[in-house]
């Protein structure tokens, strides 16, 4: 029908005349209520956005010359931080003559993510950057957590 016929029964029906693709040859349009749709339209983004998690990039600093007792300290930071669903970064930091044994720090963080292995998975291998080595760790995604 022609557009004055479709505007005619749009105001005869106190609706709004809504062209949905305008560059078709007829221009197809529909008869709404475009005001109830925009506001059904904000409510369905709103629900969406707060099912939304946003997952943070946490990181954890260490030396390669960390004792044991800092390193299990290390260790249950992160661990904590993965059980909360973010990603961890794991970094060591060489000061002076360390530059010269970075496979130390290497060793170290493969350590790191072999003890976190059962609850992450490790998404990058261990990589050298200027001064700091580091590697990534994500929460490995259970099936109960899917459901």
């Amino acid at each position: 029908m022609s557009a004055q016929e479709a505007l005619a029964k749009a105001e005869e029906a106190s609706l709004d005349l809504v062209k949905i693709s305008p560059n078709a040859v007829p221009p197809v349009c529909k008869l709404m209520d475009y005001g109830k749709y925009k506001f059904e339209q904000t409510k369905r983004e709103k629900e969406a956005k707060k099912n939304q998690r946003i997952v943070e990039v946490k990181e954890v600093r260490m030396s390669p010359s960390i004792d044991v007792n800092d390193f299990n300290t290390k260790f249950r930071s992160a661990q904590k931080f993965l059980a909360e669903g973010n990603r961890v970064k794991v970094t060591i930091r060489f000061r002076g003559r360390e530059m010269a044994h970075t496979e130390i720090g290497k060793d170290l963080l493969m350590k790191f993510a072999e003890q976190c292995a059962e609850v992450a998975t490790m998404d990058k291998e261990p990589k050298l950057e200027g001064r700091f080595m580091s590697i990534f760790l994500s929460a490995k995604v259970s099936k109960e957590s899917k459901k």
